[in-house]
């Protein structure tokens, strides 16, 4: 087990050699659109490259449709692997809307041998997403 400190160390170590490693401006929270976000998310028990609805309902409901109608865009195109979740509970108990692709092996933030196939994954994962949303980000926006 670590100590706290030695937990936040590790993640703080980890997002230093990921920004080193694959130096580029993410679009992340920047899409100008309320309440729709790219995130890296990395644990102890998995890594995950996601969009996120965050905002009320129905601004929600009205993304999560659009984003349904490009679904196969999205999967055929972009990521087979994606994982649609219309009603996606945080750890906080927060509801979103979340589509997602995670990397399918045992990976820890804690174990540094798992660092360099989460960089690779972030990077590639990543950058399809933001293709994708970069293509389609007219008819989203809309």
């Amino acid at each position: 087990m670590f100590s706290k400190e030695e937990s936040r160390k590790l993640r703080e170590d980890f997002w230093i050699s990921f920004g080193k490693s694959f130096p580029r401006k993410w679009i992340l929270y920047d899409t100008k659109i309320k309440g729709f976000s790219f995130k890296f998310h990395f644990d102890t028990k998995e890594a995950l490259v996601t969009l996120d609805l965050e905002d009320d309902l129905e601004n929600r409901i009205n993304y999560w449709e659009k984003l349904q109608s490009l679904k196969s865009i999205l999967l055929n195109e972009f990521l087979p692997q994606a994982i649609f979740e219309e009603e996606y509970f945080l750890e906080n108990g927060k509801e979103i809307s979340r589509i997602y692709v995670s990397l399918d092996q045992k990976v820890s933030i804690h174990n540094k041998n798992t660092w360099q196939d989460v960089m690779v994954f972030f990077n590639e994962k990543m950058a399809l997403f933001e293709d994708f949303f970069n293509e389609y980000r007219d008819f989203i926006e809309v």
